[in-house]
């Protein structure tokens, strides 16, 4: 089936103080958006994918699903490719506002999210927000009002290869022999599972594994002490938005990585979605290896941070759909599990997709199966 794309974008009114994006003039921010739809055939439904970054508007799946007779957006929050600042309440504002803007400029009447990737849990941190409404300030104080955004709850929500938050998973690939931020290239030889001479080896004991975890968050915990600290620190002088950037080294470091027995799945080992994990480790791409105070409590924070997918999917009732690739390099099958077990809504399904990697670019033979599986949930509750 032919589809079309068609780009455009909308403004809505943002009366933060801070400003954490570049350009664009003060009180608005400005949501770009694809939607991509069968070139004949019209709809009162769509898909709507986000992601806290944006930019999957060509997703293989995104683009099945078009082809598959599906209306889709994609929509990409303020901090479209960057999220050296991002504030995931911020995150939410952005997709609520792209929930009324579609409604009134296409006629959708049912909207469902399509939750890719880091767009699981952020699906689930929007609608627990518009089910339940809570929240007037970020973790680092800075006023937000979920409350009186108006936040139009989604008709269902489909997680797809995805995590259970950007902190929780943040967390679990930390390089916990980093005892000392100021030095991180000084590290802990027992727990420095990517240098030959440490000690325990795959496969790891479970006394092993345990101390790798429990080391993980105390080292998240750290991070959020100071970062605490610091803004406790500006704020005691004159200029209280004033703000601090900072750079955290080693992110891409998990048992999973190199023992296989580790959460089992189809995957290789010594390998991740962003290629040799002991290198991506302290590469530039790692998750929050740039970032600031305020974003790190409220997108990587173990403790702080608010979207926290299992959390939140323990107070939201529409229908679910969670899609577990197995041998997916990023989303490991214990997050689809812990997402599937933790949604309150007693309409809800798991679809595992054998073999399947985290893009379906090894095996594109597998798409027609994750496509087939999203449209028949969706044809069985009438979306």
């Amino acid at each position: 089936m032919a589809i079309v794309r068609e780009a455009y974008g909308f403004v809505h009114a943002d009366a933060s103080r801070l400003k954490e994006v570049y350009g664009g003039p003060s009180g608005q921010v400005f949501v770009e958006c694809m939607r991509i739809r069968p070139e004949i055939g019209e709809s009162k439904t769509v898909i709507l994918f986000s992601h806290p970054i944006g930019g999957g508007s060509f997703l293989p799946l995104v683009t099945a699903l078009a082809h598959a007779g599906r209306h889709v957006i994609y929509c990409n929050p303020r901090y479209r490719g960057n999220d050296t600042a991002l504030i995931m309440e911020k995150c939410v504002l952005d997709l609520g506002a792209c929930v009324a803007d579609l409604k009134t400029r296409f006629g959708y009447e049912k909207v469902i999210f399509g939750g890719w990737s880091g767009g699981g849990s952020l699906s689930l941190f929007y609608q627990d927000q518009a089910e339940h409404p809570t929240i007037t300030d970020t973790p680092a104080g800075d006023p937000v009002d979920l409350i009186g955004a108006g936040l139009q709850p989604a008709d269902g929500i489909m997680l797809l290869a995805a995590h259970i938050s950007r902190s929780v998973t943040m967390t679990e690939w930390m390089d916990p022999s980093i005892l000392d931020e100021a030095r991180p290239f000084e590290r802990d030889p027992g727990l420095n599972i990517y240098n030959p001479a440490c000690p325990d080896q795959p496969p790891y004991s479970d006394a092993f594994v345990r101390r790798f975890r429990e080391a993980q968050i105390a080292r998240n915990r750290r991070i959020t002490a100071w970062a605490k600290a610091q803004l406790a620190e500006i704020r005691a002088a004159d200029d209280s938005d004033a703000e601090r950037c900072f750079v955290v080294q080693g992110t891409m470091c998990d048992v999973r990585w190199t023992d296989p027995t580790q959460d089992p799945s189809d995957r290789r080992p010594h390998t991740c979605y962003l290629g040799d994990p002991r290198i991506v480790n302290d590469g530039p791409v790692g998750l929050g290896r740039f970032t600031t105070l305020r974003s790190w409590l409220s997108q990587w924070s173990y403790d702080e941070s608010r979207a926290n997918g299992a959390l939140n999917a323990a107070r939201i009732s529409c229908p679910v759909l969670v899609i577990n690739n197995t041998a997916d390099l990023a989303c490991t099958p214990s997050h689809a599990r812990r997402l599937f077990d933790a949604v309150a809504s007693r309409d809800k399904v798991i679809v595992q997709i054998e073999g399947a990697d985290h893009y379906y670019s090894e095996r594109r033979d597998l798409l027609p199966k994750a496509t087939a599986a999203v449209t028949a949930w969706l044809d069985d509750h009438r979306f």
